[in-house]
């Protein structure tokens, strides 16, 4: 079987796994966790970053700090993970969620500005696939109506928008370092602060809503409990897992894009004959290759395709189920028909993508697919 993922290791993660042990230091905010922020801020120009343990906490961090109340609301897609609707549903706003537009599954900024009302208070953007949302047309409206603007890049390390990294360009943004990232270590996450004003709250709020960060670096006698808070830090073994990954990032990223590049080569005469639609890549927009996906025809066609897949050696999966359909929140939602996002979680496959991937399993895959859409 060729699977749909394989972490990828570089050699360096046990290593540096033990010297944090020889160090006796493994709680977070040690000698790891430094070397991954600074060189995340030095490769990536960010002004404040923090680690975290997960996507999903980073998300939360960010809710705390743009203080929602009950009664606001917040626009987000509703093609992407549940950890996102429930990062600011558990600070008792109002999902208001936002077609995909239909070049990709990325939200559709056109579409956004009907739905600003005088409760609004954030648009959260998620960078499917590693490909930039039209941010310009975001922020814009982020600047018009006085709201924030957080990108959710879980998937979108090393991408880039008009120039600019992604994660550089809203107020807040959070990353992923899941086992299933280009980057990874097992768990893991990432608060980019790109607004000064969030970076004092951030720091005490991540240590529990307490000043202890000031304290070990002298600037209090005592530290204490000052703000609401939680523990967002992850241990420095999860800290040098990553530094071991991330030093390393420039190779990851480039052998990832000749596997996708591949992919994209292989299947676009299937394209071109109008059986499947490829990943379209927007002009202002870089590719991380961390997803290769394609979209069906239909529903059954996708079935038929991962079952026939699966039959011949290769996993392939779909991917989300809609949040504003879902059984948990399709009663608050408001009844808008959104009918990109029901076409990608319908039709969109997603083909196995990972750094030890070999050019000959990627040529299986294309020459069966080929078959498949042949017959």
């Amino acid at each position: 079987m060729i699977p749909f993922n394989k972490p990828h290791y570089t050699g360096n993660e046990l290593k540096y796994i033990a010297d944090t042990m020889s160090r006796g230091e493994t709680a977070g905010d040690g000698y790891y966790t430094k070397l991954c922020h600074d060189l995340l801020r030095e490769k990536y120009g960010f002004k404040k970053v923090f680690l975290t343990t997960s996507c999903t906490d980073a998300l939360e961090l960010a809710a705390l700090l743009i203080d929602l109340q009950q009664g606001d609301e917040v626009i987000m897609p509703s093609f992407t993970f549940v950890s996102m609707a429930n990062a600011f549903l558990l600070r008792g706003v109002k999902l208001i969620f936002a077609d995909s537009n239909p070049l990709n599954p990325n939200i559709d900024a056109d579409t956004i500005e009907a739905l600003i009302t005088p409760n609004t208070k954030a648009i959260v953007a998620v960078q499917y696939a590693g490909i930039a949302c039209d941010m310009f047309k975001l922020k814009a409206l982020a600047d018009k109506y006085n709201i924030f603007l957080i990108e959710d890049a879980a998937q979108a390390i090393d991408s880039y928008y008009d120039g600019q990294p992604v994660g550089s360009l809203g107020h807040l943004a959070a990353f992923s370092f899941h086992e299933t990232k280009n980057i990874s270590c097992g768990e893991g996450g990432l608060l980019v602060i790109n607004d000064e004003r969030f970076i004092k709250r951030a720091e005490i709020i991540r240590e529990k809503g307490t000043n202890r960060a000031a304290f070990f670096r002298g600037e209090v006698d005592k530290y204490s409990w000052v703000d609401i808070g939680s523990s967002f830090l992850p241990s420095e073994i999860l800290s040098a897992f990553l530094y071991a990954q991330l030093e390393d990032i420039d190779a990851i990223q480039a052998k990832r894009l000749v596997l996708w590049n591949q992919y994209h080569d292989g299947l676009l005469g299937l394209q071109l004959s109008g059986k499947i639609k490829l990943p379209c890549l927007p002009v202002y927009a870089t590719n991380n290759a961390h997803i290769f996906y394609f979209v069906c025809r239909d529903v059954q066609t996708r079935t038929d395709y991962i079952n026939y897949m699966k039959a011949n050696g290769v996993q392939t999966s779909f991917h989300f189920i809609s949040l504003h359909n879902s059984a948990y929140y399709k009663n608050n939602h408001d009844g808008r028909s959104l009918p990109w996002v029901e076409t990608y979680q319908d039709c969109l496959v997603r083909l196995p993508l990972f750094y030890d991937l070999q050019l000959n399993e990627i040529n299986k895959v294309i020459e069966l697919t080929k078959q498949y859409f042949k017959g």
